[in-house]
C-alpha cells in the first residue's frame, strides 16, 4: 500500500491490487492441476487380482464403496440404508444412463455382503458393475 503526504490533496492512500491477483491466479492453477487427480470414492483395501481391465480412455465411473464396517458410498457420500442407496443409483442412472459403475468393496468382506449390494444395485436399475481390485504386480 502506498502513501503520498504532503502536496495539495492532503493523505492519498492508493491500494495495489497487483499481488493479490498474483497469489488468486497461482491458487486457481494449483487447484486446477490438483482436482482431477484426486482419488474417487471411499478409500478401502481392494482384494488382489492376476489382471484387471485396461482402457485407453475410460469415461469416469461412478464409484460406490462397501467398507469393512458394511456402510455404502456413492462417492464420498455416505448413505445410511440401502433405500438411500437405491435412489441415489437411480437418479444417478437416469441422469447418465451410459455411464460405468464401480464397486470397491474391502478385502475382508464375504461375497454375500459383496452380492447383496449388488442385488441392491440390480433393482435400482444397473444391469452392468464392475468390481474395482488391486492388480498385483508380476516380475
Amino acid at each position: 500500500m502506498g502513501m503520498a503526504v504532503g502536496g495539495r490533496g492532503g493523505v492519498k492512500a492508493e491500494i495495489n491490487v497487483t499481488p493479490l491477483v498474483d497469489v488468486v491466479l497461482v491458487l486457481l492453477i494449483i487447484f486446477m492441476v490438483v482436482t482431477p487427480m484426486s482419488p474417487q470414492g471411499k478409500d478401502v483395501p481392494l482384494p488382489a487380482a492376476a489382471q484387471g481391465e485396461h482402457r485407453d480412455t475410460p469415461p469416469e465411473p461412478l464409484v460406490f464403496s462397501l467398507t469393512a464396517d458394511k456402510a455404502l458410498f456413492v462417492g464420498t457420500e455416505a448413505l445410511p440404508d440401502t433405500s438411500r442407496f437405491q435412489e441415489r443409483m437411480r437418479e444417478e442412472l437416469r441422469a447418465h444412463p451410459e455411464r460405468r459403475l464401480l464397486l470397491k468393496a474391502d478385502e475382508t468382506l464375504t461375497c454375500g455382503d459383496v452380492l447383496e449390494v449388488l442385488h441392491h444395485s440390480r433393482d435400482a436399475g444397473a444391469l452392468k458393475v464392475s468390481l474395482g481390485v488391486a492388480v498385483k504386480k508380476t516380475h
